[in-house]
């Protein structure tokens, strides 16, 4: 099952330059460790103060792999002082593909 993780950041104007950056470093760092199937830098349109970092993971357990990776820490750490604080990972119950809609069970425990 795929695992979807959302950050979400607040940066202020003058610092958005070098938020970027190191958006940007951070998700090529996260994007080189196995189970990483995607990612994206945004910015909100509404909002230009709003950031996201987006990945897509195989499993929960990439995910986690993935975090505890050396570089990921080194890259990712600095990214992280504008994050707000709330739940980041999300498993997806409903995959979109060419095909269709393709439902999924929970990996959560009963």
């Amino acid at each position: 099952m795929a695992l979807v993780v959302v950050t979400r950041y607040v940066v202020p104007a003058d610092e958005a330059a070098v938020f970027h950056e190191r958006a940007r470093e951070a998700l090529d760092a996260l994007r080189l460790q196995p189970g990483c199937r995607r990612g994206h830098v945004g910015r909100s349109m509404d909002e230009p103060e709003r950031w996201l970092l987006q990945t897509e993971w195989d499993t929960v357990g990439a995910y986690r792999r993935g975090l505890s990776s050396y570089d990921v820490k080194v890259r990712a750490v600095p990214v992280m002082y504008h994050a707000i604080d709330e739940p980041t990972a999300y498993e997806a119950l409903v995959e979109a593909g060419p095909t269709g809609l393709v439902d999924r069970l929970s990996d959560r425990a009963g």
